[in-house]
């Protein structure tokens, strides 16, 4: 019984990864979403994903509650199984899908933190001229510059970057490509980093970033890189990669107000989460009105501009 579940499964997260080229990261959020409802099913029983129903989806979704899953977490785990689900009907292996309809619980919302443009300004400013030192400017330039995932980074060959005309073509998720700008000053940092690498690699190696052994760089390797040049660069905050790809809509944003080109540099196939920037944006402009408004004003006695 369970070796059936879990087959399935496998199989799904096989289509995921081959067919619709969902990163590796992706991937692992939903085998592990995947595999609490497999447990669930093998310990009430249920012998095959066809049989489950909507009042064990809803036990389901009571039980990871009570585990102390927050709204946003239980959410993407009915994305998952739902997902699962139309992969099932459309192989032909149930004929309905019992989380279609099934709420979760509401997510508080939160906004995406991020950087000011001083403080992503002075993150990428690595000086030195050791190869490291080198690779994690331009590296962390191009994240800034151009909004992209750590995910699309790390994928990225030589053969996706052109100086010359200033972009690069990144493969986003479903496999959906996009060409973005590559800034002035990300430029520069990449064209030192090239010439850096060719003294690193062997000739074969497609990679544009890659590790001080010559390999193709690491998700896991970006993430501790960002973090130890946050530190180094005495930023007081903690940073992911994320968080520049963050900086980076939300800075574009501010400065340009058009939405729809945030959200066709960012890949987003829906506006709706591209808006939560506005958000933020809105912060922004809300700061500016308290300081900068006659009648927001406060005078130095504490009161209110008449």
């Amino acid at each position: 019984m369970e070796q059936q579940l879990r087959r399935q499964v496998d199989q799904f997260l096989d289509y995921l990864r081959d067919q619709r080229r969902f990163s590796e990261h992706t991937v692992s959020g939903y085998r592990y979403d995947l595999a609490q409802l497999s447990d669930f099913c093998q310990s009430h029983g249920i012998s095959s994903w066809q049989v489950l129903d909507p009042s064990q989806v809803r036990a389901f979704v009571a039980m990871v509650h009570r585990r102390g899953a927050a709204g946003r977490s239980i959410q993407r785990c009915l994305s998952a199984a739902r997902t699962f689900y139309r992969y099932l009907l459309r192989e032909g292996a149930v004929s309905g899908n019992p989380f279609a309809g099934v709420p979760a619980p509401r997510a508080k919302k939160t906004l995406p933190k991020t950087l000011t443009a001083e403080q992503a300004s002075h993150l990428v400013a690595i000086s030195g001229d050791d190869a490291l030192a080198v690779r994690d400017r331009a590296l962390l330039e191009l994240l800034y510059s151009s909004g992209l995932r750590v995910g699309e980074v790390v994928a990225l060959d030589l053969a996706h970057l052109d100086l010359k005309a200033g972009i690069v073509r990144v493969s986003g998720k479903g496999a959906k490509t996009r060409v973005l700008p590559v800034g002035r000053q990300a430029r520069q940092a990449l064209s030192r980093w090239l010439v850096v690498r060719s003294q690193l690699v062997r000739p074969d190696e497609m990679a544009l970033f890659t590790s001080r052994d010559g390999s193709r760089l690491g998700t896991r390797a970006v993430q501790l890189r960002v973090r130890r040049w946050a530190r180094h660069q005495g930023l007081g905050v903690p940073v992911h990669p994320h968080m520049l790809r963050h900086s980076f809509a939300s800075h574009l944003l501010e400065s340009s107000g058009d939405l729809r080109a945030v959200q066709e540099l960012l890949g987003h196939a829906d506006i709706s989460t591209t808006q939560i920037y506005t958000h933020l944006d809105f912060q922004h402009v809300a700061r500016v009105y308290d300081k900068a408004h006659p009648r927001a004003r406060r005078q130095t006695h504490g009161k209110r501009s008449p």
